[in-house]
């Protein structure tokens, strides 16, 4: 029998699975049944940085301050019991802790590395295995260089280390002007992880009520072969370990990413799609394809197909790209 057990962020895992960041990681029963169903560990929905901030600060005037970057989230939080929803996010984890036996990550959702950090420290009194920071850096101020967007992802490492020894996740983005070495370089701060990626609100424009939309919310099966591609490129340049995430939608998906390198997946769309119990068809369809090739650890072919091989990843897939357009008849 195939053994699916892979070890992430220094965390043996039963399988390389892992419930991601959603509105199914946000209730105890939800947790429970994704135990059941296979999850080998989940990712709690995200705390959002001004939510933490706004119950440090407690007076919502010193929000407007220069240095908070997004005073329009007063409005928001106006009628919003802050204070209840990090109490319940505290308890969530206790709970957790006392009725599932897998790895229980917090996540906090972030864009700055001021104030709120020393937070972090809460969460891992009340028992989270791990800190995943969904890092949100969408470079779109013209004012500042590549160097000054980048330079955040470090602030934040930096600080969120001085208060937590459970292991850390960063979850990024691919907006980078040069990826490859802000990966690399991410890699070797001291975080156990990174998860690729991220998933940006996706904006549509209601063109009848002139509305600005969220379309796109689920990701979609092609969008896996982002994540692909740069865990196959860095698999052996980093670190750390590579999650991957996005676009994973069936047990296939996840084999592709262990052989590009990664150590373990993370699932969202595709349960609130087929549901929580479809983790047990993913399984058994990676249990089936080991046996099939006489793979007993994902060990024996984890990272097989990454670009370990090639001095330069862009030449190799420059190659590919001649021989799909470029082939003579």
């Amino acid at each position: 029998m195939a053994d699916l057990s892979t070890t992430y962020m220094g965390i043996k895992l039963r399988n390389p699975v892992i419930a991601a960041s959603s509105g199914l990681t946000n209730s105890l029963e939800d947790i429970m049944e994704l135990e059941q169903y296979g999850a080998a560990a989940v990712v709690l929905k995200s705390l959002f940085e001004e939510e933490i901030r706004i119950e440090l600060e407690k007076d919502l005037s010193r929000m407007t301050r220069e240095s908070f970057l997004y005073p329009e989230t007063i409005d928001y939080y106006d009628t919003y019991d802050v204070e209840d929803t990090l109490t319940t996010y505290l308890k969530l984890i206790r709970d957790c802790k006392q009725k599932v036996t897998i790895p229980v990550f917090a996540s906090i959702n972030c864009v700055t590395a001021e104030k709120w950090p020393y937070y972090a420290a809460t969460l891992q009194d009340s028992g989270a295995d791990g800190l995943e920071l969904n890092v949100f850096i969408l470079p779109s101020d013209t004012s500042q260089t590549a160097e000054e967007h980048e330079k955040l992802y470090f602030e934040i490492i930096e600080k969120v280390k001085e208060q937590v020894t459970i292991p850390i996740a960063l979850k990024i983005s691919y907006y980078s002007s040069n990826l490859a070495s802000l990966i690399e370089r991410l890699s070797k701060t001291g975080i156990a992880g990174l998860v690729l990626f991220n998933r940006f609100y996706s904006p549509d424009i209601d063109i009848d009520r002139f509305e600005v939309l969220a379309t796109n919310v689920f990701s979609n099966p092609e969008e896996m072969s982002i994540p692909l591609r740069w865990i196959a490129i860095m698999a052996d340049r980093v670190g750390c370990d590579l999650a991957a995430s996005t676009g994973i939608h069936d047990g296939k998906a996840v084999i592709k990413q262990l052989l590009a390198g990664a150590t373990a997946t993370q699932v969202a769309s595709v349960l609130y799609r087929k549901g929580k119990e479809y983790i047990k068809t993913m399984l058994n369809e990676i249990e089936g394809w080991m046996n099939n090739k006489d793979f007993k650890y994902i060990s024996d072919f984890r990272g097989r197909m990454s670009l370990s091989g090639s001095e330069n990843p862009a030449a190799y897939y420059r190659v590919q790209f001649m021989k799909h357009f470029a082939g003579k008849q």
